[in-house]
Formats: C-alpha cells, sequence, structure tokens
C-alpha cells in the first residue's frame, strides 16, 4: 500500500488538479507532502515502535493511512488534499519500520526468514508499477478520488488481521526507555530538509539558493545528529546500527538502485504516454513486465539462495543486470518498438532489483537486538526514500538540460524534433542512472561481506553485541 501510493497518485494527478483547480505552481504539493512527511519522519516512525511495540504502531499506523486517504479522497480543495497527503505521508512513516522489522522478529529460521523476505522484496519491488496500472484504470473508469479511496479497504483488512495474527509484543510502561527528543529534532529536521530541496530541484535546479540553502542546512543537522547520537544512551538510531558494514553497505546500495530505478519509471511514463501516446492504462500495463520479474527473481531466485551463497554475490549480480536494463535504455528513439526496447530493459531491471531488495532487506534488521528492529528497519526505509526524492530531481534536471541543448540549434517547433529532444534527454539521464548503478555496485562488493550460517537469526533477545564489528 505504502510503495503503490507513491506512484498511484502520479496518474491522477492531471485529472485531480482539474477538479480542484490546483494551479500548476501548486501541483507538486501532492506528491511534495506526501514524500516530505515520510522521508522526513522515518526515523522516529521506527524508534517509536520499538518503545511502544510493533504491533501496536503497525496497526495505528495503518488505520491512520486509511483514515487520511478517505480525507484525500473526498477533498473539497487544494488545501485538504495537501494535508490528507502529509498526514498519509506520517502514518506511513510509523507504518513502514514496524512491518519490516515485525517481519524480521517473527521469522528467524534462516529458511522462513529468506521466503518471508522474498515475498517482502518482491512486493516492494513491484508496488511502484502495480501503482501505476491502479491509477490508470481508476482514473480512467472511475474517479482520480478511487486512487485514495483504494486505500481504506486495504487498511482497515490488513488492521483485523494484524490485530488476530501478530503476536502482542507492547512493551510495560514501567520498562521503556526514554524517546530520544533532541535526535528526533535534529534527524528529521535534516532529513525534511534534504527531501525538500531535493524535490525544489527539478524545477528550481540546483544552484539555486533555496535548494542550495536547504541541501547545506539538512547536511548540517545530520552531521550535528550523528556527532549526538554517539554520546546519547537512548539514541534514536544507534551508531552502530549504521557502523555494521554489512548494513551500512545494504543500505547504501539500495539507496543508489532506487535512484536507477525512479529514473526508469519517470522516463519510461513521459515516453509511453507523451512520445508513444500509449493511454495510462496502457502505459502501466506496459509495467507489468518488470514486476513479474522481480517477483521471479525474489522469490525463486533470491529467497533459494539467500541461505546458500553470501549475500554479496546476490546483491552486486543484481545491480549490474539493472545497470545492463539501463543501458539497453540508452538505445530508445522516437520509433522504437516496445518488445525490442523497452521490455528487454524492464526484465533485465526487475531481474537485477529482485536480486538486490530481498537480500538487503534481510540484512538490515540481521543480528539487530529486537528493540532496535524499528531503528535498523527505518535506516534502509530511508536510504530508500531519500534514494528517491534525489535520484527523481537529479536526472530530471540532467534530463531538460540535455533536451533544452538539443532543441537549441535545431527546430524547436517541429513537433517530431521536439520528441526527438525529449528522447535524446531521458538517454542521457539513463546514462548517468547506468553509472549511479555501477558505483553501487562496487560499494556492495566493497563493504557487503555477509556469508550465511548455520543457525544464523534475527532479532535476537539479547542485546547487541558490544564487540561487533563496525566501520
Amino acid at each position: 500500500m505504502i510503495v503503490l501510493d507513491a506512484t498511484i497518485v502520479n496518474i491522477a494527478l492531471p485529472s485531480a488538479q482539474r477538479d480542484l483547480g490546483i494551479s500548476d505552481g501548486d501541483r507538486q504539493w501532492v506528491i511534495t507532502a506526501y514524500t516530505l512527511a515520510f522521508g522526513g519522519l522515518l526515523l522516529l516512525g521506527g524508534r517509536i515502535g520499538d518503545l511502544f511495540g510493533r504491533r501496536r504502531t503497525f496497526t495505528v499506523g495503518l488505520l491512520g493511512f486509511a483514515l487520511a486517504s478517505a480525507i484525500g479522497g473526498a477533498a473539497a480543495g487544494p488545501g485538504m488534499l495537501f494535508t490528507a497527503r502529509a498526514l498519509q505521508g506520517s502514518f506511513g512513516a510509523v507504518l513502514a519500520p514496524s512491518a519490516l522489522s515485525l517481519l524480521s522478529t517473527t521469522f528467524t529460521d534462516p529458511r522462513e526468514r529468506s521466503t518471508a523476505f522474498g515475498v517482502f522484496g518482491a512486493v516492494a519491488g513491484g508496488g511502484a508499477a502495480i501503482g501505476l496500472i491502479a491509477g490508470g484504470l481508476l482514473t480512467e473508469y472511475l474517479n482520480w478520488r478511487w486512487c485514495l479511496y483504494v486505500n481504506v479497504p486495504i487498511a482497515v483488512g490488513a488492521a483485523l488481521g494484524a490485530l488476530r495474527l501478530l503476536d502482542h509484543d507492547q512493551i510495560a510502561r514501567g520498562h521503556r526507555v526514554r524517546l530520544d527528543l533532541r535526535g528526533a529534532a535534529l534527524g528529521c529536521g535534516g532529513l525534511l530538509a534534504v527531501v525538500f530541496g531535493t524535490s525544489q530541484a527539478s524545477s528550481r535546479g540546483w544552484s539555486d539558493g533555496l535548494v542550495l540553502a536547504c541541501l547545506l542546512a539538512g547536511a548540517a543537522l545530520l552531521a550535528v545528529f550523528v556527532l549526538v547520537e554517539q554520546r546519547t544512551e537512548h539514541a534514536l538510531l544507534p551508531v552502530h546500527i549504521v557502523g555494521d558494514r554489512n548494513r551500512g553497505g545494504a543500505a547504501l546500495a539500495v539507496g543508489l538502485a532506487v535512484i536507477g530505478m525512479f529514473g526508469l519509471f519517470l522516463f519510461l511514463t513521459y515516453y509511453l504516454q507523451v512520445v508513444r501516446h500509449f493511454s495510462p492504462v496502457l502505459a502501466g500495463v506496459s509495467f507489468l513486465p518488470m514486476t513479474a520479474s522481480i517477483v521471479l527473481s525474489s522469490t525463486g531466485v533470491a529467497a533459494r539462495l539467500m541461505t546458500r551463497v553470501p549475500s554479496r554475490n546476490l546483491i552486486v549480480p543484481g545491480l549490474l543486470l539493472a545497470a545492463a536494463g539501463m543501458a539497453w535504455l540508452t538505445r530508445m528513439r522516437v520509433d522504437s518498438p516496445w518488445a525490442q526496447t523497452v521490455l528487454p530493459a524492464e526484465v533485465l531491471l526487475g531481474l537485477g532489483m529482485g536480486l538486490v531488495f530481498m537480500p538487503s532487506m534481510s540484512l538490515a534488521t540481521l543480528g539487530v537486538a529486537r528493540n532496535e528492529t524499528g531503528a535498523a528497519s527505518a535506516t534502509l526505509n530511508t536510504a530508500q526514500q531519500v534514494g528517491g526524492s534525489i535520484g527523481t530531481a537529479l536526472l530530471n534536471t540532467i534530463a531538460a538540460g540535455a533536451t533544452a541543448g538539443y532543441l537549441r540549434t535545431r527546430d524547436a517547433a517541429d513537433p517530431l524534433v521536439r520528441a526527438q529532444g525529449a528522447v535524446h534527454g531521458y538517454a542521457a539521464a539513463t546514462t548517468v542512472a547506468v553509472g549511479i548503478l555501477l558505483l553501487a555496485a562496487v560499494i556492495a562488493f566493497l563493504l557487503v561481506d555477509h556469508r550465511p550460517a548455520a543457525g544464523e537469526t534475527a532479532g535476537a533477545k539479547g542485546p547487541e553485541p558490544t564487540a561487533r564489528a563496525a566501520t
């Protein structure tokens, strides 16, 4: 539901803009309000689950997400919709790390764990593509409001299942540790500044004063956050969680991989609808091969091999496959056949992402004490969110610059030339995405050195060993 919501509203945005009278300058807030709240509050949301019980925060997150979705679907004006999207992001920041940490503490047997994370990785990787399809179908045959209402039955059903099936892990009031409010202010403030700055870079440019101020302020706040957390007894993000080379390497690899994946969604959506004139539904359906490839790779390959081979042997080949898929897209032309250009790229990227997401999600919480799984889960979610935000802004800026340079020496009034310029921009940005994925492969190769061991478990009942090797 969370991953789906990141893309389903994109398809509905033009209809919502017309219906509610949202200006061109303000329409970005339908997306930005969600990403700001979600990315900025993830660290706090993950730690709240550790302090108050993951089943409770999971259920509260679900019901809150449903309520926010209902408010958004019933929006009578732009302000109501923006507020609802911010509420969705806030409750999503509680829900996402709780879901991943529940998975980690529930499945401790290595075989069960690999199967569970294979399913989870397939859902996480394919959710964005499903969102594009669902958004197209709901907008075309019902109404844009159903792109928000659809979350209500999903969330309510999941909440009822959680209350019935999940173990009661509520922490007694006298045994709760104090919430690190200073760390929350610094960490969440830094992430908010970084996400907002990158979200504005697409329209304002990277050299804009506001963008630079936000990025510098975010970096400064996060630097102070790291210093403070090293000296805090009950830290919002215990430093040893990200200091572990496997968890840190997996988070970096996922953050960089998401940049490439968001690049594919962003440019293929425009290419198919604007250049090739696909309908929203047909454009969404054209992403199905990638979704199927992610499911196959996560559940059929990675889940079977995770307990047998080093994690590096899955993540690095996965990133190389994804890079090959992005490289294939650089051959894209205005009249390129879908089956010869888009399809192979989608399959390669899907197979690669399935090998990356599944073991990385497992590594994020592997060996973490039960009372720190929320913080560990939030770290990976934050890497995904920040990576997506930076990737969208960075690649969009590169594409726009390349398109402008192409049209500067040609007849920009000719529709064919404009289409060729747009495709030239997409190819330039895709080339950069290839380099980012190759960089992620190098980082994963150098940092991730986890090897499966007999009886290996996650979410152990005891505290984190003090002698954990860290970088």
